[in-house]
């Protein structure tokens, strides 16, 4: 009797086993063939974000990512990615890249709306709609939830080839970064201070200067639930290339939303 006992035990953990490998054989490639599948679909709406100056060398001033919403003729951006001002005078305008590879298409391209407190803008581009992505519920997202983001980490050095990461939601915490002493208070963060305090998005994937404005998405269906805003830098801005924080930081869609509603139907 004991040993029937003995077998069945080995039995049905031998069965328990096989059923985990079999979990992760189904489940896990199950995850990235979906987010496989999303990469294809949202590629097509990343943008590059920057002003373009026919006179200048180079020409076209790449500045960061932004991404189709709306009607597929409005793009989505940080507010810190778009300039103040152009230089009116020797023709500089705002441009968005389109694209594929080294064959990218310029869009004429104006500010449509721009939130500075929350960081955002949107523009409104010349010609044929692009293909729009959707914008989700903000308030649903929970902590230890994956979602990715893309857009082009380095600029266009390598041609206009958008990148994705992956990224879970590590925390979502006051967009003020804490100061360990007074003597690392500077102005930017003394004016940050000054602000309403509002939440964002912390998250554990690596952004670098040039993924500002990327769309923040979920990995199955493509839903927009964030702006990639910022990187927590170690040392000096360098150290974003050289020696990345692993620290990012997402301005949620509601934000969006509301900026959105500001722009007047034509």
């Amino acid at each position: 009797m004991m040993r029937i006992r003995k077998a069945l035990l080995v039995l049905h953990i031998g069965s328990v086993q096989c059923l985990s490998v079999l979990a992760l054989m189904f489940v896990t490639p199950l995850w990235g063939s979906d987010l496989v599948k999303t990469i294809e679909r949202v590629k097509p709406s990343i943008v590059g974000v920057g002003t373009f100056q026919k006179t200048r060398s180079p020409a076209l001033n790449f500045l960061g990512t932004g991404f189709v919403l709306n009607d597929g003729l409005h793009v989505v951006t940080n507010a810190h990615v778009v300039p103040e001002g152009l230089d009116v005078a020797n023709h500089e305008s705002y441009t968005v890249i389109t694209g594929k590879g080294k064959q990218g298409e310029l869009r004429s391209a104006d500010i449509a709306a721009i939130d500075k407190e929350h960081d955002l803008a949107v523009l409104r581009i010349s010609g044929a709609a692009l293909p729009a992505m959707e914008l989700g519920d903000a308030r649903k997202v929970r902590e230890g939830q994956n979602l990715a983001f893309t857009g082009f980490p380095i600029g266009m050095v390598l041609g206009f080839y958008p990148v994705t990461h992956r990224a879970m939601v590590s925390s979502i915490t006051p967009i003020i970064l804490p100061a360990h002493n007074s003597r690392q208070l500077d102005a930017k963060m003394i004016n940050q201070l000054q602000k309403p305090v509002y939440a964002v998005f912390q998250l554990d994937g690596t952004a670098y200067p040039g993924n500002s404005g990327s769309p923040l998405y979920d990995p199955e269906s493509g839903v927009v639930y964030g702006v990639i805003n910022m990187v927590f830098v170690k040392g000096k801005k360098e150290a974003a290339l050289s020696n990345p924080s692993g620290i990012t930081y997402a301005i949620p869609a509601t934000y969006i939303q509301e900026l959105l509603r500001r722009i007047e139907p034509e």
